[in-house]
């Protein structure tokens, strides 16, 4: 199974873009998305090209293959004109017997876990910033954010394939890796 994860596109079409182009050249069987896809909130600035409809019509040309929880900046509206579910603040998958546990981050995160047992995953967006670490025996992934990257980063998204994640940036550097 191939999975790409991808957070924090807040309205950028220019991102939004780039990231279709590497759903089409990796071809996952899934994308799981961790909110805020159309809105770019108050605290952040317009992202490139800040396009909501186009990024929504983007977006819904895959819907079958989207699967998708709620970011901070997510609201009704977006629901709106979106054709698949963004509702769910989290979603239980699993995968290689691991119980992932999928959500934005504004609610849980490395200084909010939900109940998790050893070596579960929890796979959030939210701050920006990719990361993998371990926290005690649960790993915590972030793939960081598609188009406003924090902490001077880079734009940035993640694969799973071959019980393997990495954070990559558009570029096709490597920024981090996992094997589990």
């Amino acid at each position: 199974m191939k999975l790409m994860f991808a957070s924090d596109l807040h309205g950028s079409l220019f991102f939004c873009e780039k990231l279709m182009r590497e759903y089409e050249k990796e071809k996952p069987d899934k994308l799981i998305l961790l909110g805020d896809l159309l809105y770019h909130g108050p605290r952040n600035s317009l992202t490139k090209n800040y396009d909501t409809q186009k990024v929504a019509e983007l977006l819904n040309s895959i819907k079958n293959n989207i699967i998708c929880v709620r970011g901070n900046c997510d609201s009704e509206v977006d629901q709106a004109v979106l054709n698949f579910e963004i509702r769910a603040d989290y979603i239980n998958m699993y995968l290689e017997n691991r119980l992932i546990f999928l959500t934005h981050g504004h609610i849980y995160n490395k200084n909010h876990l939900p109940f998790l047992n050893s070596g579960d995953i929890i796979i959030h967006g939210h701050t920006h910033i990719p990361t993998i670490e371990k926290i005690g025996e649960i790993i915590y992934i972030n793939p960081g954010s598609v188009s406003l990257p924090r902490n001077n980063g880079q734009n940035s998204f993640m694969l799973y394939c071959n019980r393997e994640f990495k954070i990559k940036d558009f570029d096709d550097k490597i920024i981090m890796r996992l094997k589990i």
